[in-house]
């Protein structure tokens, strides 16, 4: 099963078509929706994960973008900072998909951006944020730890759309 993360960018004139229905319909796709910023007569994004055979998410793709959806792949915006990271591994507990790695007997952490779902799991794990998140100039969701009753949890800021 393929799987990727995508920047979905809707404008006013599609938000209200069922497009997302669509790819499960037509295109026998997964989704999960991660973040959304959907609103009637507004421009919109959403974060989007796609599962399905490789031809599939690649044919669903190309139906968003006829539908004048565009479309941005998350995998390549995670990015680590190499003068920050001190390569304690904190992040590599963190990813299931074995972008983040520690190589032996270094103890170095490796990055392959191509095995990177961009999920940001490793990003508020970062003791010294290192890891982040950059989906472009004019959109950005930075992850950030809060505390919450002495509990850390996860917060990203989604950008407001003009």
């Amino acid at each position: 099963m393929y799987k990727r993360m995508y920047l979905l960018r809707f404008t006013k004139d599609n938000i209200d078509q069922p497009l997302i229905c669509d790819l499960v319909k037509k295109y026998n796709l997964d989704f999960n929706i991660l973040r959304a910023d959907i609103f009637m007569q507004q421009d919109g994004v959403m974060m989007l994960e796609l599962a399905g055979p490789k031809k599939n998410v690649h044919a669903g793709l190309k139906y968003l973008k006829k539908n004048e959806v565009k479309v941005e792949t998350l995998a390549t915006l995670i990015s680590r900072d190499d003068e920050k990271c001190f390569q304690c591994g904190a992040c590599t507990g963190r990813c299931s998909t074995g972008a983040l790695s520690i190589k032996r007997p270094e103890m170095a952490v490796i990055f392959d951006p191509e095995k990177c779902t961009a999920c940001g799991l490793c990003v508020p794990v970062c003791p010294v944020q290192a890891m982040r998140i950059s989906l472009d100039k004019s959109v950005g969701l930075d992850y950030q730890r809060v505390e919450d009753r002495g509990q850390a949890k996860e917060e990203v800021a989604v950008p407001e759309i003009n």
